[in-house]
């Protein structure tokens, strides 16, 4: 009876497995899996496996041992000990060696639909990571285990540090664009170094800063409430147990993305009327407020936010598509010896996606800046957003929409670079990297 009910198990575990080998497989979904499309399964199986394996293969000796076992699965919130790594281990060694090669992990896998990509994921994360000044990045993936062993706010604190550190370090750059998307004009031309100089002639270089204690004051709860409803938004746009595809994850992300926008907005507008205050204007971000509620009302603080919550659909969708492009590009050609891309690859990839979303979105933001700033500048009357685009145009031409876009561009890099390097560290110190 007992022989029986092992092999009637295995016979259901085979079952199953075979189901979901015909359901991946099935690319013209008529239920049934062809040759053609069996042999292109195996294929594509085979390389994500092998991707997986190298993922695993730390010492790169061709072989997995159980401390490889241990590393990868405790970076993923994992924690096994030395015999249940051996446990594993023993599962898919042949040769009694109590080490795994290419051909026994293939052997173990190939007819077995899941593949462990959770380490080539981790590798391509990097929305959390590269903070450039403008919050409207899709947010990060964390995996179930990362979730139950609170891996995922620590990796939220380090990206919020690692962003606080780098707008702080790139304000001044920051704060000269905001200042050419405000003033700049083709009869009156600020340069880049003439803006610098005009900002340190009536405030001296510390003016240089206004607006950054806001800017990244609101670092934590955007974060905090876009990754909370980008969960809610993935739940509801996708089947239980499924993984995310790319367009829901696009729509879950802009989703979220306009909700944190919503909750925080008003502190947009008062990061822009601190950038842009003379001397003596305001005491401090409390009395701008102050100030600005008395003068303007409670829709002062929503000034702008239509063109900034368009935005956030170019910026983000872009971002996501020439990222995904660039990573499955880089997988194609150079993942045949390892699945890490490396720190300069994961750099140049969110760099140019994040300019290309950026470029993109550009007069939007501008549009923005100009509309938050109207009483800074006393203006009678108050135009809308699409009035307020035909006058830049009537006035500068289309280019006119992209006042200032030199100094945030030169901001990128730096800013990658800051956010990344102390994303690194804040994870050392806070145990989730090695």
């Amino acid at each position: 009876m007992e022989e029986n009910h092992v092999f009637d198990r295995h016979c259901q575990k085979f079952f199953n497995c075979w189901l979901k080998i015909v359901s991946s497989g099935d690319q013209n979904k008529d239920g049934c899996l062809d040759f053609n499309e069996f042999t292109k399964y195996l294929k594509e199986h085979e390389k994500k496996l092998r991707l997986t394996f190298k993922s695993l293969d730390r010492n790169n000796d061709g072989r997995i041992d159980a401390s490889e076992i241990q590393q990868s699965l405790a970076e993923l919130g994992i924690d096994v000990s030395r015999e249940d790594a051996l446990k594993i281990l023993q599962s898919m060694d042949i040769d009694g060696t109590m080490m795994v090669d290419w051909n026994e992990w293939r052997e173990h896998f190939l007819l077995y639909p899941g593949h462990n990509l959770e380490q080539i994921i981790r590798y391509w994360k990097h929305s959390s990571v590269l903070d450039i000044g403008d919050s409207l990045a899709i947010p990060d993936e964390f995996t179930e285990e990362e979730k139950s062993s609170g891996g995922w706010w620590k990796q939220l604190v380090s990206g919020a540090v690692a962003g606080a550190v780098s707008r702080t370090g790139t304000a001044p750059l920051d704060r000269v664009k905001v200042f050419m998307q405000v003033h700049s004009s083709k009869s009156n031309r600020i340069s880049l170094v003439g803006g610098f100089k005009q900002m340190i002639v009536e405030g001296g270089p510390a003016s240089l800063w206004r607006g950054n204690g806001i800017n990244v004051l609101k670092i934590a709860p955007e974060t905090a409430i876009k990754f909370m409803a980008y969960e809610q938004y993935k739940k509801l746009l996708t089947s239980e147990g499924k993984k995310i595809e790319t367009h829901k994850r696009f729509m879950a992300g802009s989703l979220a993305g306009a909700t944190a926008q919503t909750a925080i907005y008003p502190m947009e507008v008062l990061k822009t009327r601190l950038t842009l205050r003379k001397t003596g204007q305001y005491a401090g971000m409390f009395d701008c407020a102050k100030k600005i509620l008395r003068k303007e009302g409670v829709k002062a603080f929503y000034k702008g936010y239509i063109p900034n919550l368009l935005g956030i659909i170019p910026y983000a969708g872009i971002d996501l598509a020439v990222y995904e492009s660039l990573k499955n590009t880089w997988l194609s050609y150079h993942a045949k010896d390892s699945a890490n891309p490396g720190v300069l690859v994961l750099l140049c990839c969110g760099t140019i996606s994040s300019t290309c979303g950026q470029l993109a979105s550009y007069p939007l933001a501008l549009v923005r800046t100009r509309m938050q700033a109207q009483a800074s500048l006393d203006a009678s009357d108050q135009p809308t957003m699409t009035s307020l685009v035909k006058k830049i145009v009537a006035k500068d031409g289309f280019f006119g929409l992209y006042r200032g876009i030199l100094p945030n561009f030169m901001k990128v890099i730096p800013a990658v670079s800051i956010s990344y390097v102390v994303y690194e560290y804040m994870k050392t110190g806070l145990g989730i990297s090695k």
